[in-house]
């Protein structure tokens, strides 16, 4: 049996958490859109404020930021979700392994 609190290649509660965040991603609401971070726009602005001689490496270094902002949101956000699923279908299932009734 898997244990689905640990991610592995074959994971099907990853497969369906890159789904959602695409689909959500798709669908943003005007409420979605204020809680949105726009990072190209910031960049862009920080970019036209930079030195020439200095732009390279800033780029370099808000694209790493970027990377290292969007795998930070996405680790937390599925050993969250993750744990969060784990924990509901234990609940269930120690409903029904107790015989408790609804």
């Amino acid at each position: 049996m898997n244990n689905f609190r640990e991610a592995n290649e074959n994971d099907i509660l990853r497969d369906w958490f890159n789904f959602r965040e695409q689909e959500v991603f798709c669908t943003l609401t005007e409420e979605d859109k204020k809680h949105f971070i726009y990072f190209d726009e910031i960049s862009e602005r920080i970019l036209k404020n930079v030195p020439a001689q200095n732009k390279k490496y800033v780029q370099k270094q808000l694209d790493l930021l970027d990377k290292n902002f969007t795998d930070y949101l996405c680790y937390w956000n599925e050993k969250y979700y993750r744990n969060g699923f784990c924990d509901g279908v234990q609940l269930i299932g120690g409903c029904f392994d107790n015989n408790v009734s609804f």
